[in-house]
């Protein structure tokens, strides 16, 4: 056995040592196969510093010639020892690249088959869902409808209704307005899923970075979003309008599908639905659209908000035509109309919006004839409001405008008195109301004088005096202050020998293109042709004579003038009154000099219009074949 040095003297050593345990022969530390680090915890390379901690044999007695020697020594090993690291770094990653290329194709397999699994679960969540999707029923608001009130040739009179929206079948919406619609939205509509991928993806990106807001594509998709889901923009809502555009694709016809979003989408100016903004827009009923016309409302719907503005603002106007162009030469590209009718079109003209002040007297009439349409129908008012129905009432609007011009252009009253003027025509024999002015402005006094008014008789029932009544009339020479309808009413039957037909402002109901109700006279005897009186010998005159004018006041306070024959009765009444003060009540004013004049004027006005006679003494000359002398125009309501 060697000796071995002190531990603590690191300067005299006798002979080179026998390492153990962590050292290997020679004084070479031991290095692990398996990891290649030295089992003392250094690393490989610090052979030469471990030699130099380590003094070898004759190291006390000559360090500095060992020092020396020792030198070269070291660098050496060092530079070895690196050669050695780098040549095994190399041989491990040459190890790891064929290692690497033995194993890709089955780890691209593992690869494959993961993804599989995936887009395999992913289509099979979708088949699920797909047949979880039920088709919802619309929802409440987009079934509301208003029911729009028509005068005898179908003019626009007005709407009662929460919403502006009629439904029509898609029959009645013409070809070119429907070609319009699809060339606007959605030009794949006849060939889709019902879906747009792209469209999808778009609004998922923008929802999903916080981008603009991204709306449906196809005309499905936007049909499932306006009637039967929430317009809410989120990725759930947004698949589930996919699941259930496709469904609907799948099992509802495309004119279905169609006609729902016809009549649900928005046109802008509170108009939902292609009724609604036909008339809103132009005036018309849908079927009545013009190719320019259908156009230019597929191109409102892209942004309805802005384009109902057209027609009243040039900047708006300008852009919508640009668009207007687009839908054109679309419809022109798919053959939906010819090379000439493109040629042919012009921009339409559009009602000027915001509407002014129109209301003014007609919502007198429809509120008389709201009324009578529920009680026909056996429903409530609000019932009929909401129901969608198109009520044809017995008004002729232009006679109506041709009453309120002259009524209201009346000279104010002294005194700060306000003058009142009632106005009723209606048809001998049949009842069917023509002309109803209550008042000028409907939201400055909604009482209607014409249908509510008592007003004080006078003279005027004189005529009546000593003639046999019978109901509903009887009674009526000892009123004080009958209403001008049922005065009206009652020279009608003496214009009508006696019959008398009880008044009525609603020709037909439809809804849906169906007619609900229809209306026939109610006709009675009221008036005996014996005894004495004026009445009877107005009777028993000649058909075909001059029209009869009655006048008759109050005093100071009312004026009426009735004219008739056998084809029109028209009464006028005049009163004034000082307004409520307090909790005084009105009180009866006296009439200006000028109300003689006046209600001649409105008289001979009206009866000229509908009849297209002068409503003097003596009738027009010349008639119309197949009318009655002197008529122009058919009076009674069309039904």
């Amino acid at each position: 056995m060697s000796d071995v040095s002190d531990e603590s003297d690191g300067n005299t050593a006798v002979s080179r040592p026998e390492r153990t345990g962590a050292t290997g022969l020679a004084g070479w530390p031991r290095v692990s196969v398996r990891t290649g680090r030295r089992q003392d915890g250094r690393p490989p390379g610090d052979k030469e510093r471990d030699r130099s901690r380590d003094p070898g044999p004759g190291a006390g007695a000559d360090a500095g010639r060992a020092g020396a020697e020792a030198a070269p020594s070291r660098r050496g090993g060092g530079s070895r020892g690196r050669r050695r690291l780098r040549a095994g770094l190399r041989r491990r990653l040459a190890d790891r690249r064929i290692r690497v290329r033995r194993t890709r194709g089955r780890r691209l397999r593992r690869a494959l088959i993961v993804l599989l699994t995936v887009l395999a679960h992913l289509v099979a969540a979708a088949l699920v869902a797909y047949h979880l999707t039920v088709i919802p029923e619309p929802h409440p608001e987009t079934a509301m409808q208003s029911t729009v009130f028509v005068d005898d040739d179908g003019a626009y009179l007005g709407r009662r209704g929460p919403v502006d929206r009629q439904e029509i079948p898609l029959s009645q919406v013409p070809g070119h307005v429907r070609e319009a619609v699809i060339a606007a939205e959605n030009r794949s509509f006849r060939s889709d899923t019902g879906i747009s991928p792209k469209a999808i993806a778009r609004a998922a990106w923008a929802t999903v970075s916080g981008g603009g807001r991204q709306g449906g594509s196809t005309i499905t998709q936007q049909y499932v979003k306006n009637a039967l889901l929430s317009p809410e923009q989120s990725l759930s809502r947004k698949a589930r309008e996919a699941l259930i555009a496709i469904k609907l694709d799948r099992t509802r016809p495309k004119d279905e599908i169609l006609a729902g979003y016809l009549n649900t989408v928005y046109f802008g100016r509170g108009a939902a639905g292609i009724q609604s903004a036909a008339r809103n827009y132009f005036g018309v009923d849908a079927r009545n659209l013009t190719v320019s016309q259908g156009a230019a409302l597929a191109a409102v719907i892209n942004i309805p908000s802005y384009y109902e503005k057209a027609g009243s603002d040039p900047a708006v106007t300008a852009k919508l035509v640009d668009r207007w162009d687009w839908v054109l030469d679309a419809m022109a590209d798919s053959r939906a109309i010819t090379a000439a009718q493109r040629a042919a079109a012009r921009f339409p003209a559009f009602r000027f919006y915001p509407p002014g002040d129109t209301d003014g007297q007609r919502q007198y009439l429809i509120d008389v004839a709201s009324a009578e349409a529920a009680d026909r129908l056996g429903i409530t008012e609000d019932q009929l409001a909401r129901g969608g129905y198109t009520v044809r009432t017995t008004f002729d609007l232009t006679a109506q405008d041709a009453t309120a011009e002259p009524a209201a252009g009346a000279v104010p009253v002294e005194g700060g008195a306000r003058l009142h003027t009632a106005v009723v025509a209606l048809v001998p024999g049949d009842g069917a109301v023509r002309v109803l002015y209550g008042g000028a402005d409907y939201a400055r006094q909604p009482f209607n004088d014409a249908v509510d008014g008592a007003v004080e008789a006078g003279t005027a029932l004189r005529p009546f005096a000593g003639t046999k009544l019978l109901p509903p009339l009887a009674g009526l020479a000892r009123a004080v202050a009958p209403t001008p309808l049922r005065l009206a009413a009652a020279y009608a039957a003496a214009a009508a020998h006696g019959t008398y037909a009880k008044p009525y402002t609603v020709a037909r109901i439809t809804r849906a293109g169906r007619t609900l109700y229809r209306a026939h006279p109610n006709t009675s005897a009221a008036i005996m042709r014996g005894g004495a009186g004026v009445l009877t010998k107005l009777m028993q005159s000649r058909a075909g004579g001059p029209p009869t004018v009655i006048t008759g006041a109050a005093g100071p306070r009312t004026l009426w003038r009735t004219t008739f024959d056998e084809r029109l009765t028209l009464t006028v009444a005049l009163f004034a009154e000082h307004p409520a003060k307090g909790r005084k009540g009105p009180l009866p004013a006296p009439l200006p000099g000028t109300a003689e004049g006046l209600s001649a004027h409105i008289s001979e006005s009206a009866w000229a219009k509908i009849t297209g006679t002068s409503g003097g003494p003596s009738p027009a000359e010349e008639g119309n074949p197949g009318l009655p002398i002197g008529q122009t125009k058919p009076i009674l309501a069309t039904r």
